[in-house]
């Protein structure tokens, strides 16, 4: 079962009217649809081809469509009933086996069949390769507490429930065929149809050209290339299953999708299929084109490649609050998804948590926190940022939490990890991220002479602050000193404090690091710079 539909404040009701957050232009297309057609339910779809596991691009179109999903909501008062509908791809042919699954051999025999009739791999646990991956991505969803419905296309095409569509399918199919062939290059508009036969010889999807169409009769004849034997066969009942066009529009047509997002490299995609919903008589559904994810060197992330970043490593490293915002910020953007990313989204997260309680209702609505969350927004006590913690984890050679927590219950007074377990998550994170992707990559160097003098000059100034905690007096020490020695500019002195004591061109606020780490601790470690040891210890 999912999550149940989180319950929203009517507080937001009023406010939901102007605002202008995305979620909320994407919902007002909605609004304007239900005026123009008098439906009495919105129904949201997202696809999934289960060829293989769920992965980041899933979690982020379920994530977008539920936050346009919980918009609608607001902007009707809560008075139209909406469903999200999570379709699967099950009865599509087996085109590939995945190099990741066991059973290489076996798997290699069933390529053609629906993936509905391709044993399960992995175990007997399920009947088949589709249902083991349906499985996991209800799983994927369930993680996530999304509210949704799951669909097979399987059971959709043998239960009956496209049957009418068909059948309509079958009445348009010149038109459909007007539509399509133009899009096809020579040889594939040869034996192109919209129709794709379950042989009845081995059971596989056939692409073959139609020999005779009887919409009367609800019937196509095609030759099956296993014998060379014509076949007569209905449209119906799971006999046949649609090219992934004209199947995208029969769905719309059949089940009356009103909300369905794609990424930018389906726009064409999305005009074929929704001239061809047109052409069953039904209305192509609200959406938009959101932009593709890049990897480091800002090529388009492929699975098939490799690059980018999966799922599981982010969720390695960080919270799925912190994916939600990197979802949520201009989804029409073409962005990184590599792991520097991460950082970043987990203290732009915490920042937007911590300014949303205190926030009017129109400005919550505009605050990312909101969407990420579905409008029920946590409100943890996280006086740490994530790189802090990343710089505390290096300094302090920690390979574990129990290290940091006795910086942090000296920094934060009576804290512990069990009073304060999102600081304690958030460190474990720090720890683990810092590890695998932060220390690989550091470089010390050895101070200029004018750096040397400064950080000496700071190190005998701090003497006469042991044991304070005011980050912002400290911070005010350290700028102090990088002006007295004459730093111009003055980002020059940060930029050699952080590669000279932390190995790294950038990092958090310094005064607040000396407060974390402690005076005393910062000195030796001022003094084991400029005596070269951090220079040995790379």
């Amino acid at each position: 079962m999912s999550a149940p539909l989180p319950a929203l404040d009517p507080a937001f009701f009023d406010a939901a009217q102007t605002a202008r957050a995305w979620p909320f232009e994407e919902a007002k297309k909605l609004v304007a649809r239900i005026e123009k057609t008098g439906k009495s339910e919105v129904l949201f779809e997202t696809g999934y081809g289960p060829s293989g596991l769920p992965h980041i691009g899933t979690f982020g179109e379920v994530a977008r469509t539920t936050m346009v999903r919980t918009a609608f909501r607001l902007l009707t008062r809560d008075e139209i009933p909406t469903r999200l509908l999570a379709f699967s791809d099950d009865m599509d042919g087996f085109r590939k086996v995945p190099g990741n699954v066991p059973n290489q051999e076996m798997m290699a025999s069933f390529l053609g069949k629906p993936l509905t009739r391709v044993p399960d791999p992995f175990s007997n646990e399920y009947p088949s390769f589709g249902a083991a991956n349906n499985a996991r991505l209800r799983a994927f969803l369930d993680g996530f507490n999304f509210n949704y419905e799951f669909a097979s296309s399987t059971d959709y095409y043998t239960s009956g429930k496209f049957d009418e569509a068909l059948l309509r399918m079958l009445t348009v199919y010149d038109a459909v065929m007007d539509i399509m062939l133009p899009s096809l290059g020579p040889d594939r508009r040869a034996t192109y149809s919209p129709f794709l036969p379950i042989s009845k010889v081995n059971g596989n999807v056939l692409q073959v050209p139609m020999v005779e169409i009887n919409a009367k009769a609800g019937t196509i004849v095609y030759i099956d290339p296993a014998d060379g034997e014509k076949y007569e066969t209905t449209v119906t009942g799971g006999a046949v299953k649609c090219q992934w066009k004209p199947d995208w529009a029969l769905r719309w047509f059949a089940l009356g999708v009103d909300y369905e997002m794609a990424g930018k490299d389906l726009i064409d995609s999305v005009k074929l299929a929704s001239r061809i919903v047109t052409a069953l008589g039904g209305n192509p559904p609200e959406g938009f084109n959101y932009e593709l994810f890049l990897d480091e060197g800002g090529q388009k992330i492929s699975k098939s490649k490799g690059n980018g970043l999966t799922i599981d490593e982010w969720l390695t490293y960080a919270a799925p609050s912190s994916l939600g915002l990197y979802m949520f910020g201009k989804p029409r953007a073409a962005k990184r998804l590599h792991f520097d990313v991460i950082p970043r989204a987990v203290d732009d997260y915490y920042s937007f948590v911590s300014s949303y309680h205190a926030q009017t209702p129109a400005e919550r609505l505009e605050n990312p926190a909101f969407h990420v969350h579905f409008g029920a927004v946590p409100n943890p006590d996280v006086p740490l940022s994530f790189a802090l913690l990343l710089n505390l984890v290096s300094t302090a050679n920690a390979e574990d939490t129990t290290v940091l927590w006795g910086f942090i219950s000296r920094y934060l007074k009576g804290a512990t990890a069990k009073t304060h377990p999102e600081i304690d998550s958030l460190a474990g994170y720090a720890v683990r991220y810092f590890n695998d992707k932060v220390k690989p990559t550091k470089i010390y160097r050895a101070p200029s002479d004018q750096e040397r003098a400064a950080l000496q000059d700071l190190a005998d100034q701090l003497a006469a602050h042991e044991g304070s905690t005011d980050a912002e007096m400290l911070q005010n020490l350290v700028f102090e000193v990088g002006k007295a020695h004459n730093f111009d500019p003055l980002r020059a002195w940060f930029g050699a404090i952080y590669e000279v004591l932390l190995g790294q061109a950038q990092g958090p606020r310094f005064g607040s690091f000396i407060a974390l780490y402690g005076v005393a601790e910062t000195r030796k470690l001022i003094d084991t710079a400029l005596a070269g040891k951090l220079l040995k210890a790379e």
